[in-house]
């Protein structure tokens, strides 16, 4: 059994990010009998969410799809013996999209006061700010973890008598990091926000930076 001189420590890296990047989560919803008729509904229902943002500027590619559910549905009923039973309804599809483009209040007024005022669909929105090259920020944000690591170690061995040698290993979990920030979802905006006159909310908004924080644990050998 080998007898190593090592010393492991973790780091943290904290980062603030201004996000230039405008994201609209849209949430389409709707209910049938059939199941055909369902899945008919909801095509009909996206493709007039897309005529809707096509006149905004996007193209019809830019719409994506972040999670699409057809469920049963049923509802609960006294019968004549007073006990309570379930009965089916029919299908509920729910279809949430996004749509992102660099942070610009005047179009995301146009495009918020076109979605509120939709006559075909009723969309449920949600807005949220973001960053544009997330991979560069998660790459800032590690090699913060690694310098805090490296300084914590410097500390301890200089404590301790000791020398860092070579890095043995370095553990990082690589878990999802969410560049994200929420300031309001449909209800806020629509009460908040007051027609201009020319087919567009009056949005004054100026996010808040983007705060994440993360981890990475570093074993030095030491002499």
């Amino acid at each position: 059994m080998t007898n190593e001189r090592i010393i492991k420590v973790t780091g943290k890296g904290n980062l603030k990010i201004k996000p230039d990047m405008t994201r609209i989560t849209i949430t389409l919803e709707g209910q049938n009998k059939e199941y055909a008729m369902t899945l008919t509904q909801s095509s009909k229902d996206t493709e007039a969410l897309k005529d809707i943002l096509e006149k905004q500027g996007f193209d019809r590619t830019d719409v994506k799809t972040l999670m699409f559910n057809v469920d049963t549905r049923y509802e609960s009923y006294q019968a004549r013996d007073k006990s309570w039973k379930e009965r089916f309804v029919g299908y509920e599809f729910k279809h949430m999209v996004k749509v992102e483009f660099d942070s610009d209040n005047d179009r995301l007024g146009k495009i918020l006061y076109a979605l509120a005022n939709a006559k075909d669909i009723h969309p449920d929105f949600r807005l949220s700010y973001t960053v544009k090259d997330p991979e560069a920020s998660k790459n800032e944000l590690l090699g913060k973890a690694v310098a805090d690591a490296k300084a914590k170690a410097e500390v301890l061995s200089t404590a301790a008598g000791v020398n860092l040698n070579s890095i043995k290993n370095i553990d990082y979990s690589w878990g999802e990091i969410q560049f994200e920030y929420t300031p309001m979802h449909r209800d806020m905006i629509c009460s908040k926000a007051m027609p201009d006159g020319t087919g567009s909310f009056d949005m004054n908004i100026e996010p808040d930076d983007i705060e994440v924080s993360d981890t990475v644990t570093v074993v030095w050998e030491i002499g």
